[in-house]
């Protein structure tokens, strides 16, 4: 079973954004239209929760989840 990282980076944007818009989890979940269930998990870095959901928070943010290029080392490091 995969750990929960509250390092990801998408949780910590999640995070860092919705404090520097002065929100509570609830009034992001109620303004993104999603549960605080699951705003708790996505900043706590829950690992298998539903995209769709999370490019639903993200465009509340103007963002969006897009594919990024890792570097080689990072590709290598993938299979340890």
């Amino acid at each position: 079973m995969e750990e929960w990282n509250r390092g990801n980076p998408i949780a910590q944007f999640i995070r860092k954004r919705r404090k520097e818009l002065k929100l509570t989890q609830i009034e992001l979940a109620d303004t993104a239209g999603v549960g605080l269930r699951f705003i708790r998990e996505l900043e706590q870095g829950k690992p298998n929760l539903k995209t769709d959901k999370i490019n639903q928070v993200l465009l509340f943010f103007g963002h969006e989840l897009t594919p990024t290029p890792i570097s080689d080392a990072t590709r290598r490091d993938l299979g340890k």
